[in-house]
C-alpha cells in the first residue's frame, strides 16, 4: 500500500535586526578557544576549528592564482576576520577573502559582508553541509560576486557567481588539479564576468598518528581538526 506524506507548511520568519544584534553581542563576548572560529550560522551561534596544517598547500595556491583577479585596491587573504550579514542575520569567518583595504579602516570588530569580493572556503566533515548550505545561501543573497568552495573530500572546487535572491545563478566545477574557470570577482553585474583557471594541487591528508583512531581514508577528522 503506497505511504503518503504531508508535508507541513513553511512558516516564514522575517529578519529581526534585534535578535541579530543579540546573537553578535553574543558572539563577540565568547572567550573562544584558540584555533577555533565563531560564527552565526543557521540562527546560532556555531563553533568550529580552523583548517588543518595540511589544508594549507591548497590554501596557498587558490591565493596565488586568484591574486592577479582581485579588484584594484582590494586583498586577498586568508587573515581571521568576522564579516556580518544583519539582512540574512549571519556572520561568518571564511578561510579566504577579498575585500577592499579602505574596509578595514574601522574601530568595530567585524566587517560588513556586502564588502566582499570574493568569498573562499574549504570543507571539513564537521562543517561542509553549511558550506554547501547555508553559507552558499548567505553569499549569494548577499551580492558577493563570486564564492569558491574547495571540496577538500571530494577534492573537487566548484565556484559560484552571478549572486541573486535565489542564491547563485551560476556554477561551474572541476577535480583539483584540473583548470576551472574562475568569473573576475570585481563584476558586480550579472554576466559582466572575466575568468582566469585555477588549478588547486591534488592533495592528501597526512597519514593519522599511532595511536590515532581515525581511518586512513573516508573515516571522521582527527579530535581538533576539520
Amino acid at each position: 500500500m503506497p505511504l503518503t506524506l504531508e508535508r507541513s507548511p513553511t512558516t516564514y520568519v522575517p529578519p529581526d535586526p534585534s535578535r541579530f544584534r543579540r546573537l553578535l553581542r553574543d558572539l563577540l563576548s565568547i572567550d573562544v578557544p584558540d584555533g577555533y572560529r565563531a560564527e552565526i550560522v543557521g540562527e546560532s551561534i556555531v563553533l568550529s576549528p580552523w583548517p588543518p596544517p595540511h589544508y594549507l598547500l591548497t590554501m596557498r595556491a587558490i591565493e596565488s592564482q586568484l591574486a592577479p583577479l582581485a579588484p584594484d585596491g582590494h586583498v586577498l587573504t586568508g587573515t581571521p576576520c568576522l564579516f556580518t550579514f544583519p539582512a540574512q542575520e549571519r556572520a561568518v569567518q571564511p578561510e579566504m577573502y577579498a575585500v577592499d583595504r579602505s574596509a578595514f579602516h574601522t574601530d568595530a570588530y567585524h566587517l560588513d559582508g556586502r564588502e566582499l569580493s570574493l568569498a573562499v572556503e574549504l570543507t571539513c566533515p564537521a562543517t561542509r553541509h553549511h558550506d554547501y548550505g547555508d553559507k552558499l545561501a548567505t553569499y549569494g543573497q548577499a551580492g558577493v560576486p563570486v564564492y569558491l568552495l574547495a571540496d577538500m573530500e571530494e577534492q573537487r572546487t566548484t565556484v559560484f557567481w552571478e549572486p541573486g535572491e535565489d542564491g547563485y545563478a551560476e556554477r561551474e566545477s572541476a577535480r583539483f588539479g584540473e583548470e576551472l574557470r574562475v568569473p573576475a570577482f570585481s563584476a558586480r553585474e550579472p554576466g559582466a564576468v572575466g575568468a582566469t583557471p585555477l588549478k588547486p594541487p591534488r592533495t592528501a591528508a597526512p597519514p593519522a598518528p599511532a595511536g590515532d583512531p581515525r581511518p586512513p581514508s573516508g573515516g571522521p577528522a582527527w579530535p581538533g581538526c576539520c
